[in-house]
């Protein structure tokens, strides 16, 4: 739709796709970069493309009986493990989880790994991917917990240069014709996704001043 000829992706550090944006290392993020007001003094946001609920992923039977974050922050005891700069990290932290607590993975199949190898308690991520993730690696010694409670449902957008403003204008024209025709619903919904959980979402209700 947007008439690009070649696209090449590059699969980067979560936390090192906003410094790429920033620096032009790459176009466009489109790796589930949750709309969040402190991101948006750094980066400019298409329309949400997903969005969902949190969730946890523990051992079977949560033995812990971890339903919330405060639950985490309750038994200091406890790991978790998330990405650096997520926003699950903020979240934990939010709720009383204590840096301390928490072990970043590399990538997510990594920290479900932690999780299975008994070096953390719980993994926690977005509720989509979580369940995605659960359902790949197919242990039925593990759980899924959603949704969370106590924290909003977060969408994510294609995260774009604070200067390319006419490129997430043209980004969105073509994503509203994909929404509009079905299609995006079709490319989504096979691997769990629900167009319908964007309807009336906006980044320019998550950033400030609409940016």
């Amino acid at each position: 739709i947007l008439g690009v000829e070649e696209l090449k992706a590059e699969v980067i550090m979560y936390g090192a796709m906003i410094p790429a944006l920033q620096a032009k290392r790459v176009d466009m993020a489109t790796s589930g970069l949750y709309i969040k007001p402190d991101r948006c003094e750094s980066i400019i946001y298409s329309e949400p493309d997903l969005c969902g609920a949190e969730a946890f992923a523990v051992p079977a039977g949560n033995p812990n009986n971890l339903l919330t974050y405060e639950d985490i922050a309750a038994n200091p005891d406890l790991k978790m493990t998330t990405c650096a700069g997520c926003a699950e990290e903020k979240y934990a932290l939010e709720r009383g989880v204590q840096a301390g607590q928490i072990v970043y993975f590399d990538t997510p199949p990594s920290g479900i790994k932690m999780l299975q190898q008994g070096r953390v308690d719980v993994f926690a991520l977005s509720g989509l991917g979580t369940q995605d993730l659960l359902q790949k690696t197919n242990d039925p010694n593990l759980e899924l917990i959603m949704p969370i409670s106590g924290v909003p449902i977060g969408c994510a957008g294609a995260a774009f240069n604070m200067n390319d403003i006419e490129f997430r204008a043209e980004y969105n024209m073509a994503l509203a014709k994909l929404k509009a025709t079905g299609e995006f619903a079709a490319i989504i919904e096979p691997y769990g996704f629900s167009a319908e959980a964007t309807a009336g979402e906006s980044y320019l209700t998550r950033c400030p001043d609409g940016k």
